[in-house]
């Protein structure tokens, strides 16, 4: 999986745009997929400027899954009908 498919799994899944961010940085209360200046990928929560719950995988691939299954656990991330 790469980070288009995980868009499209995401989007599937009434998950909120606003939910998550891929890049690097310390967005405000934001499930985070960065890609290290080290090659490897980091899956985090950032809050209060802070990564919380830091996971890092050798492969977007795995990155991704854990990301996928991490923010569907959190029912708070859907969007509202």
């Amino acid at each position: 999986m790469n980070r288009e498919q995980l868009k499209q799994e995401l989007d599937a899944n009434g998950v909120e745009p606003e939910a998550y961010y891929f890049g690097s940085g310390l967005p405000n209360e934001k499930y985070v997929l960065a890609q290290e200046t080290t090659g490897k990928w980091s899956v985090y929560f950032s809050e209060r400027g802070a990564r919380a719950g830091n996971r890092t995988f050798d492969s977007e691939n795995e990155a991704c899954i854990y990301f996928l299954e991490r923010i569907l656990r959190d029912s708070t991330t859907r969007k509202h009908k």
